[in-house]
C-alpha cells in the first residue's frame, strides 16, 4: 500500500532543508570581505591561538578568499618574516592539517608594519596598508582590530586608531576593535578603559573576547537547560543544594611572573571566566538565543549576587608552595623567577556568593581557581539536594552521596550524571553510579577551538558570547569587595595561606565549604 501524503509535509519539509532556509544554523557561516590586524604579534597569546585559529578558519573554508592578516609589533621585520612566524605557529599549534594550497592563498594577504605604539609614522604607514589590501585583495574597508597587548597599552592603540582615521568608516564598511581581559584592574580602571573605547568606536563594534565563552561545553550549558524538558523544572532552589564551579589547573605561572604579579587569581579568573559560567547556569530562559537577550538574563543573575557578611569565612586565598607535581620538583610561587618573596600574590582563590531572586533563595554558589592543583580540569557541578525522606535503612545508603550533575568544561569536554543504584545481589546495598556523555565518544566532528568561533564572530559582526561593559563592570563590583577586604588582610599581616603544589589548595577553602556542612568535588 501506498502511504499516504500528508498535506503540508512538502512545505514543511521544504522549510527544514537548510538549502532554503537562511536562517538555518546549521549551514556554515562565512565570513565576507576583511582583514584583521594583530597587534602584539610576538606573544604567546597571538602564536599559540590567534595565528593558529585563523589558519584553521581558513583550513574550513569560513574566510573570504581575499583575507589580510597584518601584523603591528616593535620588530625590523619584512613581510616575509612576519609569514614565517605565522608559519611556525601554525605549524605547531594549528588544529586542522596543514595544507600548502591554503596556506599560499592565506599567505598573499600577509603585511607586516614596524613600529611602536606611540609612533605616530607607523600608524600612518598602516593606514597605507590597509587601503592597498582594500585595493589588491578586495577587503573593502573591513577591518578588525585585535589588541594582543596588556590594557596599559589599550588607550595608546586606540588613541591612535582614532587620530590616524583608523576607526573611520566609509560607505557601509565596518571597523571593530577587539581587546583581551583582563578588562581592567578594578571597576574604577574598567570603567575608564571602557570610557577610552567607547570614544572610538560605537558599542557594537567592541569586542571583550573572554575565550571560555566560546567553548562548546560551555554553550551547550544553554542547551542543555533550554531544550531539554527534564532539567528545567529541578533547575532551582527547590532541588539545588549548591553549586561548585572550578577552574584548576596543574601548572605555576612559569615565564608569566611579569604579568601575575599583582593581578592574581581572582582577577584573572574568576572576575571573568567564573562569573560568565555561573551568570549561564543560574540566568532565567532568554526570550532568543540572541545577544541582546543574551546579555539582559546574565545581567539580572549578576545583578542579583549577594555577597557575604563574613568575608572572612566565606572567601579563601593562597600561594602555592613548593613541591611535587605532576613527577618533578617545583618551586613554590614565592621562588619563582620575578617574584618578590614578600608577594601577596593569590594563585589560589575561592569565594561563596548568593544570588537573590527567586530561583536561586538560599542556595550558595562556590567559585575556585588556583594553579598547581592537582590536576587540568575546568567543571559545573550542580549539587542536588538529599532525598526529604530515607525508607531505606542508613546502612545500605551509607556510601550514597548527593546527587551530581557534572558538566565538564576542558580538558574532557561532556557531562556525567550521579546517582544511586542498587548494587546486585540479595542484599539492598545502594551505591553511587555514573552515566557519561563525552563529546569526543559521541561526535565524530571535532570541536573548534574558541578563538576560531570567537574570530569568525567577530569577522561576522556575531555578538551573543562577548560580554558588554555593563557585564564588566558588574563583576567588578562583585569582586571588588572580595579584593578590598584581602587588601586589608595584607595590611595586618595575614598573608595568602600557603598550599602544597598537587594538591587541592589551601585548608581554609576546605574549612569554608566546612562551615556549611559541605565539602569540595575532587575532580
Amino acid at each position: 500500500m501506498t502511504p499516504r501524503r500528508v498535506q503540508g509535509d512538502g512545505q514543511q519539509a521544504a522549510h527544514r532543508n537548510p538549502l532554503r532556509d537562511p536562517q538555518d544554523r546549521r549551514l556554515p557561516r562565512i565570513a565576507g570581505p576583511c582583514g584583521l590586524v594583530l597587534f602584539g604579534v610576538t606573544g604567546d597569546l597571538s602564536r599559540k591561538k590567534v595565528m593558529p585559529a585563523i589558519y584553521d578558519l581558513a583550513n574550513r573554508g569560513l574566510l573570504p578568499p581575499g583575507f589580510s592578516l597584518t601584523g603591528f609589533a616593535r620588530r625590523d621585520w619584512a613581510d616575509e618574516d612576519f609569514a614565517k612566524v605565522v608559519h611556525d605557529s601554525v605549524k605547531e599549534h594549528s588544529r586542522t592539517p596543514f595544507r600548502e594550497e591554503v596556506w599560499d592563498q592565506l599567505a598573499e594577504g600577509f603585511r607586516f608594519v614596524p613600529g611602536d605604539f606611540d609612533d605616530d609614522v607607523a600608524f600612518d604607514k598602516l593606514r597605507s596598508t590597509i587601503e592597498e589590501l582594500d585595493e589588491s585583495r578586495g577587503t573593502g574597508g573591513n577591518h578588525a582590530f585585535y589588541l594582543a597587548i596588556p590594557p596599559s597599552f589599550f588607550g595608546n592603540v586606540v588613541g591612535q586608531l582614532k587620530e590616524h582615521g583608523l576607526a573611520d568608516t566609509d560607505g557601509g564598511s565596518w571597523r571593530r576593535v577587539v581587546v583581551e581581559k583582563p578588562f581592567g584592574h578594578d571597576l574604577s580602571s574598567a570603567r575608564r578603559l571602557n570610557a577610552i573605547l567607547d570614544d572610538v568606536f560605537p558599542d557594537g563594534s567592541i569586542f571583550r573576547i573572554d575565550h571560555y565563552l566560546g567553548k562548546e561545553t560551555v554553550q551547550n550549558i544553554l542547551a542543555l537547560r533550554f531544550a531539554n524538558m527534564m532539567f528545567e523544572p529541578i533547575w532551582n532552589a527547590n532541588y539545588v543544594d549548591h553549586v561548585q564551579i572550578t577552574m584548576a589547573e596543574d601548572v605555576g605561572i612559569g615565564g608569566r611572573a611579569g604579568y601575575y604579579d599583582g593581578i592574581g587569581a581572582a582577577r584573572d579568573v574568576i572576575q571573568n571566566h567564573l562569573l560568565q559560567l555561573m551568570s549561564l547556569v543560574a540566568m532565567e530562559e532568554p526570550a532568543a538565543f540572541d545577544a541582546q537577550a543574551l546579555r539582559m538574563e546574565k545581567q539580572k543573575v549578576l545583578s542579583s549576587v549577594r555577597l557575604p557578611a563574613d568575608l572572612g569565612a566565606t572567601t579563601a586565598r593562597g600561594q602555592y608552595a613548593a613541591g611535587w607535581a605532576g613527577g618533578e620538583k617545583v618551586p613554590g610561587f614565592l621562588q619563582e623567577q620575578g617574584i618578590s618573596a614578600s608577594s601577596t600574590t593569590e594563585t589560589y582563590a575561592a569565594v561563596t556568593l548568593h544570588v537573590d531572586n527567586r530561583r536561586w533563595a538560599g542556595v550558595p554558589f562556590y567559585l575556585r581557581t588556583g594553579k598547581r592543583l592537582g590536576r587540568r580540569v575546568t567543571e559545573v557541578a550542580i549539587v542536588f539536594k538529599r532525598a526529604p525522606h530515607q525508607l531505606f535503612n542508613p546502612t545500605a545508603t551509607e556510601d550514597l552521596t548527593q546527587n551530581t550533575l557534572v558538566i565538564r568544561v576542558q580538558p574532557d569536554e561532556g557531562m556525567t550524571v550521579r546517582f544511586g543504584s542498587k548494587v546486585p545481589g540479595t542484599a539492598m546495598e545502594i551505591r553511587d553510579v555514573t552515566m557519561d556523555f563525552a563529546y569526543g565518544g559521541t561526535f565524530t566532528e571535532a570541536s573548534p577551538e574558541a578563538y576560531e568561533r570567537l574570530i569568525l564572530d567577530v569577522l561576522l559582526g556575531d555578538p551573543p558570547l562577548f560580554p558588554r561593559h555593563e557585564e564588566v563592570e558588574l563583576s567588578w563590583q562583585i569582586l571588588d569587595p572580595i579584593l578590598g577586604f584581602w587588601a586589608k588582610q595584607d595590611a595586618k599581616g595575614k598573608r595568602p595561606e600557603p598550599y602544597d603544589s598537587g594538591g587541592w589548595g589551601p585548608a581554609s577553602a576546605d574549612a569554608m565549604l566546612a562551615r556549611d556542612g559541605r565539602v569540595w568535588r575532587r575532580p
